[in-house]
């Protein structure tokens, strides 16, 4: 079956997901290749299998190459156990799962394979290149572009929001998310990537050191009764992909950073994913855990 076929299968079969984010309106059918609303405001699913939902051109800072970069490390494995520790929050019961900026896909695609249910998974990101790379996964997601503060989803629709690094709109996830599901937000702490930082920045503290008070302080404003779960472990850069490893995340992107040869990435074996995972419980009768 080609990609548009098997995204249409899955639009037709999942169209309650979905509203437009012209109007506002629940989707009214599948025409053809494409989803259309009750206005008549029509989206056409591409040839890739994706929705393009953006009603405004949009910047995004990704191109293609630190994405390209941000996949091999993936696919090597550098979120294997965040995604491991991600899974025993989910039901066992299939869920309806929502990824919010899920970039180039491998973390919903391999957060599905730890699960045997059929769960419904939807991933979307304002990068259009980032979704085209999400597509190429073999994995039952539906990858779509969209804006972040204009959801193109109905209302109580997903049991489980899934933010990794994304930025958030907790009044739109507020929306979105079914009574009793629960919203899964992952924040950087000061030791994330720490190797690399050093490598790049040395003693320049301005760049050198992380804080994420300002994005836990505000998550637990919002959600006063949620848990923090911290998790840290060290990932064996594969040989070769030191310098992916190094265009992957915007950190190359800071002012102050020294000149990094070869023969420096080189050195650059080991690296620190150390994170909180930020949860919160919307109550059957109730939108704050």
């Amino acid at each position: 079956m080609k990609k548009i076929e098997k995204a249409t299968a899955f639009v037709n079969e999942n169209r309650d997901l979905f509203r437009c984010p012209v109007c506002e309106r629940p989707f009214e059918r599948v025409a053809g290749f494409s989803l259309v609303c009750p206005n008549n405001h029509s989206f056409d699913i591409s040839k890739k299998g994706t929705l393009y939902f953006l009603t405004k051109s949009a910047n995004n800072e990704y191109d293609k190459q630190m994405l390209a970069s941000r996949q091999r490390i993936l696919q090597a494995g550098l979120f294997d156990g965040l995604i491991q520790k991600i899974s025993t929050f989910l039901k066992a019961a299939p869920e309806t799962i929502l990824d919010v900026g899920c970039g180039e896909g491998t973390p919903l695609a391999r957060l599905l394979r730890k699960k045997a249910n059929a769960d419904t998974a939807i991933g979307f990101d304002i990068s259009k290149d980032g979704i085209n790379l999400a597509t190429q996964h073999e994995t039952r997601a539906f990858f779509c572009v969209a804006d972040l503060a204009r959801l193109p989803f109905n209302t109580s629709v997903f049991s489980t929001v899934i933010d990794l690094f994304s930025p958030s709109s907790y009044s739109e996830f507020n929306r979105v998310i079914k009574p009793g599901g629960q919203l899964i937000k992952i924040i950087p702490n000061s030791g994330y990537l720490q190797e690399l930082r050093q490598l790049l920045y040395g003693t320049d503290q301005a760049n050198s050191s992380y804080s994420n008070q300002k994005v836990l302080d505000l998550f637990t404003t919002h959600y006063p009764h949620s848990s923090i779960y911290p998790l840290r472990y060290q990932f064996q850069i594969p040989a070769g992909l030191q310098r992916d490893m190094m265009i992957m995340t915007p950190l190359h992107w800071g002012r102050g950073q020294g000149s990094h040869s070869s023969v420096q990435l080189e050195t650059l074996t080991k690296i620190t994913v150390d994170v909180s995972i930020l949860i919160n419980h919307f109550n059957d009768g109730g939108k704050n855990g």
